[in-house]
């Protein structure tokens, strides 16, 4: 044996008789092994994967080449405690901080699957439930994680939680009932998404009146534009109960009217006669269904008629039905058919002398 060798031999031999220059030399070697991870994921795995079509696999050796080097790093820390022998409380501090970094590493390749394929496919759907569903899925995702998480380091910790299960079922209860309206609204707009009761830019009527359009639908609330650009946000469980009038289905034309009156002594049929030529003289007016003139009734002081008419878009028709009032009573001044206004007669009766 040379003298180099005997040296070399000493001071290994040295270094494994020393827990402490052993436990360090641990730690060295989890750093180097965390650095070989990084280095491997950066020169190698990454290219590799920047050559390739999609981008998922370029966001899985990202986000998770972190989580890898520390979770090495914990393993030497933790190899070289055990090889000090320390106390227990520091080794399980240790092992719970690399539960917590293994299951942040499971949970990142999770939401990079959500992130690049399944919003990537809800895009190409016509439907928006994925588009609602997805995130959703992805924070139940994350909280389950975390009741994982959470309960994995209680058993490190040899902590019994049986007996707090009784407690937190009856509190899920209480909180189940505390949070029963928001859970009414987030099932009925899923529901409503499911069943396709409308879709974004379809005018609706609500049961207490209020017309709109959609502006968005959410998980526990619809958004409704109004005609005066005034928000209404209205919760999905209301929605899902109410009678909703969709102004859109089952397809954009709508039919609307005016309403008119002549004095009495008119000729009905002339009536009818001009008030049609003027109906399907106007530009965007529906041929078929053809419009359709009706003398409603015989009323106080006026004959009633309505002008019905049909318009292709719901849009168009309230700009059509004020275009058709003031026409109608301009043609009805220029035939001299009389338009009466409610009057009242009074009779005044005087005392006998």
């Amino acid at each position: 044996m040379t003298l180099l060798e005997w040296i070399n031999a000493q001071a290994i031999g040295t270094v494994f008789e020393n827990k402490y220059l052993l436990s360090l030399l641990i730690v060295i070697v989890s750093g180097a092994l965390g650095k070989l991870i990084l280095f491997v994921f950066t020169q190698y795995l990454q290219k590799f994967a920047s050559k390739t079509k999609n981008k998922f696999d370029d966001m899985i050796f990202e986000h998770t080449k972190k989580p890898l080097f520390y979770l090495a790093i914990a393993y030497g820390v933790k190899i070289a405690l055990l090889n000090l022998e320390v106390n227990d409380v520091v080794d399980k501090i240790i092992t719970s901080v690399m539960a917590v970094v293994f299951l942040y590493a499971i949970l990142r390749g999770i939401d990079i699957a959500i992130e690049t394929w399944a919003i990537a496919f809800s895009k190409k759907t016509k439907t928006k439930v994925d588009d609602v569903l997805l995130p959703l899925f992805n924070k139940v995702t994350k909280v389950l994680f975390m009741v994982i998480g959470l309960m994995w380091v209680l058993k490190i910790w040899k902590i019994d939680i049986t007996p707090y299960l009784a407690g937190v079922g009856i509190s899920g209860i209480v909180l189940g009932l505390a949070l029963q309206d928001s859970l009414k609204n987030v099932f009925g707009g899923i529901s409503l998404l499911l069943d396709k009761t409308y879709k974004i830019g379809d005018k609706i009527q609500l049961e207490s009146g209020e017309v709109g359009i959609i502006n968005d639908i959410g998980l526990r609330s619809t958004k409704i534009v109004n005609f005066d650009n005034e928000a209404i946000y209205v919760p999905n469980g209301y929605i899902a109960n109410s009678r909703i009038l969709n102004y859109t289905h089952p397809d954009s034309k709508v039919r609307t009217h005016v309403a008119f009156g002549v004095e009495y002594g008119s000729d009905v049929e002339k009536v009818r006669k001009l008030v049609m030529k003027i109906i399907e003289e106007m530009e965007g007016v529906m041929a078929d269904p053809a419009p359709s003139i009706q003398f409603i009734e015989m009323g106080d002081f006026a004959l009633k008629f309505k002008a019905y008419f049909w318009v292709e878009k719901w849009n168009e028709a309230y700009g059509k039905k004020l275009e058709a009032t003031e026409k109608i009573y301009n043609a009805l001044n220029k035939a001299k058919i009389g338009i009466p206004f409610p009057t009242q007669t009074v009779y005044l009766k005087g005392k006998s002398k």
